[in-house]
């Protein structure tokens, strides 16, 4: 397995995690719980950006700007949907 899989892997992982938090720290029944998810929360939320900062550094995980034009077409296309529900 090459690198990029594996980190790819950790990062799914990671986030999959970030979702476990977040909504055990909305859900969760007293305040000490509540603490324990939040702080479980943020520092998922800082490996995974750590992470994400290491792929993009190494030309492993890349983003590509969309043009305002095509957003705006998208939205478009979609208002009319949006706003019979």
């Amino acid at each position: 397995m090459d690198n990029k899989t594996m980190l790819e892997g950790i990062l799914w992982d990671l986030k999959c995690l970030g979702d476990l938090f977040l909504h055990g720290s909305i859900e969760s029944g007293t305040p000490s719980l509540h603490k324990t998810f939040k702080e479980s929360l943020m520092e998922i939320l800082t490996l995974q950006n750590e992470l994400y900062t290491l792929m993009s550094e190494e030309g492993m995980y890349t983003v590509s700007n969309v043009a305002e034009t095509k957003i705006t077409k998208t939205k478009n296309k979609f208002e009319p949907t949006l706003e019979e529900g």
